[in-house]
Protein backbone atom coordinates (compact mmCIF):
# COMPACT_ATOMS: atom_id res chain seq x y z
CA UNK A 1 0.00 0.00 0.00
CA UNK A 2 1.25 3.46 -0.86
CA UNK A 3 2.22 6.25 1.34
CA UNK A 4 -0.88 8.04 0.46
CA UNK A 5 -3.15 5.55 0.84
CA UNK A 6 -1.46 4.30 4.14
CA UNK A 7 -1.93 8.18 5.47
CA UNK A 8 -5.71 8.73 3.82
CA UNK A 9 -6.84 5.57 5.84
CA UNK A 10 -5.31 6.63 8.87
CA UNK A 11 -6.37 10.39 9.30
CA UNK A 12 -9.97 9.52 8.19
CA UNK A 13 -9.76 7.17 10.97
CA UNK A 14 -8.95 9.63 13.59
CA UNK A 15 -10.82 12.46 12.28
CA UNK A 16 -13.81 10.14 12.42
CA UNK A 17 -12.97 9.50 16.13
CA UNK A 18 -12.51 13.35 16.62
CA UNK A 19 -15.55 14.57 14.90
CA UNK A 20 -17.12 12.19 16.84
CA UNK A 21 -15.97 13.34 20.36
CA UNK A 22 -17.00 16.86 18.91
CA UNK A 23 -20.59 16.48 18.10
CA UNK A 24 -21.51 14.49 20.95
CA UNK A 25 -25.48 13.64 21.18
CA UNK A 26 -27.57 16.18 23.25
CA UNK A 27 -30.84 15.36 25.32
CA UNK A 28 -33.82 17.75 24.97
CA UNK A 29 -34.45 20.14 22.45
CA UNK A 30 -31.27 20.31 21.26
CA UNK A 31 -30.83 16.36 20.02
CA UNK A 32 -32.75 17.03 16.84
CA UNK A 33 -29.83 19.18 15.84
CA UNK A 34 -27.26 17.76 17.07
CA UNK A 35 -27.85 14.19 15.36
CA UNK A 36 -28.98 16.13 12.14
CA UNK A 37 -25.35 17.61 12.72
CA UNK A 38 -23.50 14.08 13.30
CA UNK A 39 -25.41 13.01 10.10
CA UNK A 40 -24.18 15.28 8.37
CA UNK A 41 -20.71 15.07 9.32
CA UNK A 42 -19.88 11.25 10.55
CA UNK A 43 -19.25 8.23 8.58
CA UNK A 44 -18.91 10.71 5.43
CA UNK A 45 -16.28 10.74 2.18
CA UNK A 46 -12.52 10.61 1.88
CA UNK A 47 -12.01 13.11 3.96
CA UNK A 48 -9.75 14.40 1.44
CA UNK A 49 -9.02 18.15 2.98
CA UNK A 50 -8.40 16.85 6.63
CA UNK A 51 -5.78 14.34 5.29
CA UNK A 52 -4.27 17.88 3.11
CA UNK A 53 -4.30 19.36 6.75
CA UNK A 54 -2.60 16.40 8.38
CA UNK A 55 -0.07 15.98 5.45
CA UNK A 56 1.05 19.06 5.08
CA UNK A 57 1.31 19.43 8.98
CA UNK A 58 3.44 16.22 9.17
CA UNK A 59 5.83 17.97 6.61
CA UNK A 60 7.09 19.93 9.52
CA UNK A 61 6.80 17.32 12.67
CA UNK A 62 3.68 18.72 14.36
CA UNK A 63 1.59 16.48 16.70
CA UNK A 64 -1.33 14.71 15.01
CA UNK A 65 -3.08 16.62 17.63
CA UNK A 66 -2.72 19.62 16.61
CA UNK A 67 -3.15 18.90 12.47
CA UNK A 68 -6.26 16.45 13.19
CA UNK A 69 -8.16 19.80 14.66
CA UNK A 70 -7.24 21.78 11.74
CA UNK A 71 -8.44 19.08 9.32
CA UNK A 72 -11.89 18.40 11.62
CA UNK A 73 -12.24 22.49 11.24
CA UNK A 74 -11.98 22.43 7.62
CA UNK A 75 -14.18 19.12 7.48
CA UNK A 76 -17.17 21.04 9.20
CA UNK A 77 -17.37 23.88 6.78
CA UNK A 78 -17.09 21.13 4.29
CA UNK A 79 -19.88 19.07 5.38
CA UNK A 80 -22.07 22.47 6.40
CA UNK A 81 -21.78 23.37 2.82
CA UNK A 82 -22.65 20.56 1.13
CA UNK A 83 -25.94 20.01 3.63
CA UNK A 84 -26.66 23.60 1.97
CA UNK A 85 -25.99 22.97 -1.26
CA UNK A 86 -28.33 19.71 -0.92
CA UNK A 87 -31.35 21.77 -0.04
CA UNK A 88 -34.08 22.69 -2.50
CA UNK A 89 -33.10 26.51 -2.97
CA UNK A 90 -29.78 24.86 -4.12
CA UNK A 91 -29.00 22.41 -5.57
CA UNK A 92 -32.14 20.27 -4.69
CA UNK A 93 -30.04 17.00 -4.25
CA UNK A 94 -32.04 14.18 -1.96
CA UNK A 95 -28.76 11.60 -1.89
CA UNK A 96 -25.47 12.64 -0.26
CA UNK A 97 -23.14 9.73 0.32
CA UNK A 98 -24.66 7.30 -0.69
CA UNK A 99 -27.68 7.79 1.35
CA UNK A 100 -30.48 10.64 1.88
CA UNK A 101 -28.92 14.10 2.51
CA UNK A 102 -30.04 16.17 5.86
CA UNK A 103 -33.05 17.95 4.72
CA UNK A 104 -34.92 14.65 3.61
CA UNK A 105 -33.80 12.67 6.62
CA UNK A 106 -35.05 15.48 8.97
CA UNK A 107 -36.57 18.51 7.70
CA UNK A 108 -35.34 21.86 5.51
CA UNK A 109 -35.21 23.93 8.37
CA UNK A 110 -33.26 21.56 10.52
CA UNK A 111 -30.60 21.53 7.70
CA UNK A 112 -30.11 24.51 7.66
CA UNK A 113 -29.77 24.82 11.70
CA UNK A 114 -27.33 21.95 11.20
CA UNK A 115 -24.85 23.51 8.70
CA UNK A 116 -24.98 26.70 10.37
CA UNK A 117 -23.84 24.98 13.70
CA UNK A 118 -20.74 23.44 12.08
CA UNK A 119 -20.13 26.37 10.54
CA UNK A 120 -19.79 27.79 14.06
CA UNK A 121 -18.08 24.79 16.10
CA UNK A 122 -15.32 24.91 13.35
CA UNK A 123 -14.06 28.33 14.76
CA UNK A 124 -14.76 26.99 17.98
CA UNK A 125 -12.44 24.58 17.62
CA UNK A 126 -9.62 26.60 15.76
CA UNK A 127 -9.49 29.25 18.94
CA UNK A 128 -9.24 26.89 21.60
CA UNK A 129 -5.44 26.24 22.82
CA UNK A 130 -5.45 22.82 21.68
CA UNK A 131 -5.68 23.46 18.49
CA UNK A 132 -2.00 25.52 19.04
CA UNK A 133 0.06 27.10 22.10
CA UNK A 134 0.35 30.47 20.33
CA UNK A 135 -2.53 32.39 20.14
CA UNK A 136 -0.95 34.42 16.86
CA UNK A 137 -1.30 31.02 14.93
CA UNK A 138 -4.37 30.44 16.00
CA UNK A 139 -5.38 33.87 14.92
CA UNK A 140 -3.60 33.63 11.39
CA UNK A 141 -5.33 29.97 10.90
CA UNK A 142 -8.56 31.32 11.58
CA UNK A 143 -8.36 34.06 9.14
CA UNK A 144 -7.18 31.71 6.70
CA UNK A 145 -10.53 29.26 6.98
CA UNK A 146 -12.59 32.73 7.35
CA UNK A 147 -11.64 33.93 3.87
CA UNK A 148 -11.23 30.75 2.37
CA UNK A 149 -15.12 30.32 3.75
CA UNK A 150 -16.76 33.16 3.01
CA UNK A 151 -17.51 35.70 0.00
CA UNK A 152 -14.07 35.36 -0.72
CA UNK A 153 -14.08 31.67 -1.31
CA UNK A 154 -16.15 28.88 -0.79
CA UNK A 155 -19.94 31.04 -0.90
CA UNK A 156 -18.57 33.67 -3.17
CA UNK A 157 -17.78 30.55 -5.50
CA UNK A 158 -21.09 29.22 -4.66
CA UNK A 159 -22.72 32.48 -5.95
CA UNK A 160 -20.98 32.60 -9.22
CA UNK A 161 -22.30 29.39 -9.40
CA UNK A 162 -25.89 30.38 -9.52
CA UNK A 163 -25.44 33.19 -12.01
CA UNK A 164 -23.13 30.92 -14.12
CA UNK A 165 -26.36 29.11 -14.79
CA UNK A 166 -28.14 31.93 -16.36
CA UNK A 167 -25.00 33.51 -18.25
CA UNK A 168 -22.59 32.51 -20.67
CA UNK A 169 -18.93 31.52 -18.85
CA UNK A 170 -15.94 31.94 -20.61
CA UNK A 171 -12.74 29.60 -19.31
CA UNK A 172 -11.38 32.55 -17.17
CA UNK A 173 -14.74 32.89 -15.59
CA UNK A 174 -15.31 28.87 -14.75
CA UNK A 175 -11.55 29.11 -13.72
CA UNK A 176 -12.23 31.74 -11.24
CA UNK A 177 -15.80 30.25 -9.99
CA UNK A 178 -13.83 26.70 -9.12
CA UNK A 179 -11.06 28.02 -7.30
CA UNK A 180 -13.32 29.84 -5.19
CA UNK A 181 -16.07 27.46 -4.59
CA UNK A 182 -14.01 24.20 -4.47
CA UNK A 183 -10.37 25.38 -4.76
CA UNK A 184 -10.74 27.30 -1.59
CA UNK A 185 -11.12 24.93 1.07
CA UNK A 186 -8.61 22.78 -0.52
CA UNK A 187 -5.73 25.35 -0.45
CA UNK A 188 -6.95 26.47 3.44
CA UNK A 189 -6.72 22.74 3.94
CA UNK A 190 -3.17 22.51 2.66
CA UNK A 191 -1.94 25.99 4.06
CA UNK A 192 -3.54 25.46 7.32
CA UNK A 193 -1.38 22.50 8.07
CA UNK A 194 1.46 24.10 6.95
CA UNK A 195 0.46 26.99 9.09
CA UNK A 196 -0.10 24.75 12.24
CA UNK A 197 3.00 22.61 11.92
CA UNK A 198 5.31 26.32 11.98
CA UNK A 199 6.05 26.63 8.44
CA UNK A 200 7.79 29.14 6.78
CA UNK A 201 5.90 32.04 4.73
CA UNK A 202 7.93 30.93 1.71
CA UNK A 203 7.01 26.96 2.36
CA UNK A 204 3.51 27.96 2.93
CA UNK A 205 3.08 30.04 -0.62
CA UNK A 206 4.27 26.22 -2.18
CA UNK A 207 1.87 24.53 -0.04
CA UNK A 208 -0.22 27.06 -1.68
CA UNK A 209 0.49 27.13 -5.40
CA UNK A 210 0.59 23.14 -4.96
CA UNK A 211 -3.15 23.59 -3.64
CA UNK A 212 -4.62 25.76 -6.14
CA UNK A 213 -3.60 23.36 -8.91
CA UNK A 214 -4.97 20.49 -7.01
CA UNK A 215 -8.25 22.76 -6.19
CA UNK A 216 -8.66 23.03 -9.84
CA UNK A 217 -8.02 19.47 -11.01
CA UNK A 218 -9.96 18.51 -8.29
CA UNK A 219 -13.32 20.14 -9.66
CA UNK A 220 -12.56 19.15 -13.23
CA UNK A 221 -12.43 15.07 -12.40
CA UNK A 222 -15.53 16.04 -10.83
CA UNK A 223 -17.27 17.63 -13.67
CA UNK A 224 -16.10 14.56 -15.54
CA UNK A 225 -17.38 12.39 -13.31
CA UNK A 226 -20.55 13.70 -13.28
CA UNK A 227 -20.96 13.19 -16.74
CA UNK A 228 -19.53 9.54 -17.02
CA UNK A 229 -20.57 7.99 -13.36
CA UNK A 230 -23.76 6.83 -11.71
CA UNK A 231 -25.70 8.00 -8.82
CA UNK A 232 -24.73 4.45 -7.02
CA UNK A 233 -21.01 5.23 -7.73
CA UNK A 234 -21.15 8.72 -6.77
CA UNK A 235 -23.06 8.27 -4.01
CA UNK A 236 -25.31 11.69 -5.27
CA UNK A 237 -26.84 12.08 -8.10
CA UNK A 238 -25.51 12.38 -11.14
CA UNK A 239 -26.00 14.10 -14.60
CA UNK A 240 -26.76 17.50 -12.77
CA UNK A 241 -24.49 19.76 -14.44
CA UNK A 242 -25.85 19.24 -17.63
CA UNK A 243 -29.28 18.86 -16.17
CA UNK A 244 -28.94 22.59 -14.51
CA UNK A 245 -26.97 23.52 -17.93
CA UNK A 246 -24.44 24.77 -15.66
CA UNK A 247 -20.89 26.26 -16.52
CA UNK A 248 -18.15 23.35 -16.49
CA UNK A 249 -15.00 22.66 -18.30
CA UNK A 250 -16.47 20.04 -20.05
CA UNK A 251 -18.69 22.36 -21.82
CA UNK A 252 -16.05 24.70 -22.55
CA UNK A 253 -12.86 22.05 -23.06
CA UNK A 254 -14.73 19.30 -24.19
CA UNK A 255 -14.23 15.91 -22.39
CA UNK A 256 -10.74 15.21 -24.16
CA UNK A 257 -9.86 18.60 -23.32
CA UNK A 258 -11.34 18.59 -19.75
CA UNK A 259 -8.98 15.53 -18.90
CA UNK A 260 -5.97 16.54 -20.23
CA UNK A 261 -6.30 19.74 -18.50
CA UNK A 262 -6.85 17.41 -14.94
CA UNK A 263 -3.28 15.61 -16.22
CA UNK A 264 -1.54 19.04 -16.34
CA UNK A 265 -2.55 20.27 -13.29
CA UNK A 266 -1.76 17.41 -11.38
CA UNK A 267 1.55 16.74 -12.46
CA UNK A 268 2.37 21.07 -12.03
CA UNK A 269 1.38 20.35 -8.30
CA UNK A 270 2.86 17.43 -7.68
CA UNK A 271 6.05 19.45 -8.98
CA UNK A 272 5.82 22.52 -6.83
CA UNK A 273 6.50 19.88 -3.99
CA UNK A 274 9.84 18.50 -5.13
CA UNK A 275 11.58 21.04 -2.20
CA UNK A 276 10.26 19.09 0.12
CA UNK A 277 11.90 15.53 -1.46
CA UNK A 278 10.41 12.54 0.50
CA UNK A 279 8.25 14.26 3.01
CA UNK A 280 5.78 15.46 -0.20
CA UNK A 281 5.24 11.71 -1.19
CA UNK A 282 1.47 11.98 0.85
CA UNK A 283 0.78 15.19 -0.80
CA UNK A 284 2.11 14.00 -4.56
CA UNK A 285 -0.03 10.75 -3.78
CA UNK A 286 -3.11 13.13 -3.35
CA UNK A 287 -2.90 14.85 -6.50
CA UNK A 288 -2.78 11.01 -8.16
CA UNK A 289 -5.56 10.35 -6.20
CA UNK A 290 -7.80 13.06 -7.64
CA UNK A 291 -6.88 12.39 -11.16
CA UNK A 292 -7.85 8.76 -10.92
CA UNK A 293 -10.42 8.92 -8.04
CA UNK A 294 -13.55 7.40 -9.48
CA UNK A 295 -16.14 9.06 -7.23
Amino acid sequence: MSVFNNTIIEVAALVEIALDGFLPSEPGPLGRVADAMRWGALNGGKRLRPFLAVASADMFDCPRERSVRVGCAVEMIHCYSLIHDDLPAMDDSDLRRGRPSVHKKYDDATAILAGDALLTQAFEILAQEETHPDGAIRCRIALELARASGKQGMVGGQMIDIYAEQKAFDLAGVTQLQRLKTGALIRFSTVGGGMVGGASDDEVAVLAAYAEDLGLAFQIVDDILDETADAATLGKPAGQDAEMDKATFIKLLGMDGAKSKAAELVESAKARLDQFGERAAPLKGAADFVFERKS
